[in-house]
């Protein structure tokens, strides 16, 4: 239950009679919203689902194009990869809620060439091209686009040539709530891989001989050994001990490029100031100097500076300043504006016949 996760919640929530078709699902990790609704999934669920899921990329588009939607005159779907690519009926208005283009195909295909291993550079090698052709012409099956964030939005039009309307994605405040006595730790969280640069984290903090906690799944080998006395690796974490986290920091460190970034939001729905490297959706978010710093090369040097000032600043965060500015990006406030841009897309759209509306939903 990630933030791609929760958009789908939202959007199940705004369509309490839609089908959710999906890729791979974990049941037992979805929220009790989802549990409850009736979810189809492909034939990747038989050959070891979400365990194996980023393994079966290759097969991913034949498997979206075999769901039969011919039953649907609305098609919403949430991806942060292929999942626009299925084929709706002619007459159907499909809107997409993008988190992201695949970011493994395109913008960080060589950041994850670079980590892979020999065989695995093969299959990228060899599927890559056909693939990216395939996502660009899937695009065109999409109406209307919905963007994340002003940066995927950006994305969007590189590499597909469409137009989007931008619909930040929630951060859910009764899940946060202010400490009144911080602890002396940074935190760095979410899935570790290469994008993230967690690995920038663990140097600079290492050096600085300063407390660092890392929570999420992905750590290596080569992580750990980079690391010294003061950093902390958690693994990966129940949703309730990363909030008690994110409430007990002194501070989040951000160091990579994300599409939007929900964890820099609830860090600050905790009331805790963010480090985060200025690029992405980051900057929609952290206010330099308000509520957080922005540093500008991902490098030791530029985030050491930005630690060392952290240091001396932290004080005059105001906790319920940072918590205040989360909220625009409250829950409530993304379902009124996702709902608002899904009902003027379909009301401007003539060929959709109307009432009734029956939708799927898919992630």
């Amino acid at each position: 239950m990630r933030g791609g996760e929760r958009v789908l919640e939202t959007l199940a929530e705004l369509y309490p009679d839609a089908d959710i078709y999906c890729l791979v699902a974990d049941f037992d990790k979805l929220s009790p919203t989802l549990q409850k609704r009736r979810i189809f999934t492909s034939f990747l669920q038989n050959l070891g689902g979400a365990k194996t899921y980023q393994k079966l990329l290759p097969l991913m588009p034949a498997a979206l194009e075999s769901f039969d939607l011919t039953a649907y005159d609305l098609i919403i779907s949430s991806e942060a990869g292929p999942a626009k690519g299925i084929i709706p009926r002619p007459d159907a208005l499909h809107i997409c809620y993008c988190h992201s283009p695949m970011r493994y195909l395109w913008d960080l295909s060589y950041e994850y060439y670079n980590a892979a291993g020999p065989i695995s550079r093969f299959f990228m090698r060899l599927t890559g091209p056909w693939l990216r052709s395939w996502d660009v012409t899937t695009s065109a099956r999409v109406d209307h686009f919905l963007a994340n964030s002003a940066y995927v939005a950006k994305r969007i039009w590189r590499f597909y040539r469409r137009e989007s309307t931008i619909v930040h994605p929630p951060v859910d405040l009764s899940r946060f709530s202010i400490n009144e006595t911080p602890e002396d730790f940074y935190l760095c969280a979410g899935q570790i891989t290469p994008y993230k640069r967690i690995e920038l984290a663990v140097e600079v903090f290492t050096r600085l001989k300063l407390p660092l906690i890392v929570i999420g799944s992905g750590i290596t080998d080569k992580l750990q050994k980079m690391a010294g006395p003061t950093v902390r690796f958690l693994g990966s974490q129940p949703d309730h001990v990363m909030a008690e986290h994110l409430s007990k920091c002194r501070a989040l460190v951000f160091p990579g490029v994300e599409d939007f970034g929900i964890v820099p939001l609830e860090a600050m729905a905790c009331g805790r100031p963010v480090i985060a490297f200025g690029r992405g959706g980051a900057c929609e978010t952290v206010i330099h100097g308000q509520t957080g710093l922005l540093f500008n090369e991902q490098s030791p040097e530029s985030l050491t500076s930005a630690v060392l000032e952290m240091e001396r600043t932290y004080k005059e965060y105001v906790p319920e300043r940072l918590r205040a500015h989360a909220a625009q990006f409250d829950k409530a406030r993304f379902s009124t504006k996702l709902r608002a841009a899904l009902d003027e897309l379909v009301l401007n759209t003539p060929s959709i016949p109307r009432p009734p509306l029956r939708a799927a939903s898919g992630f």
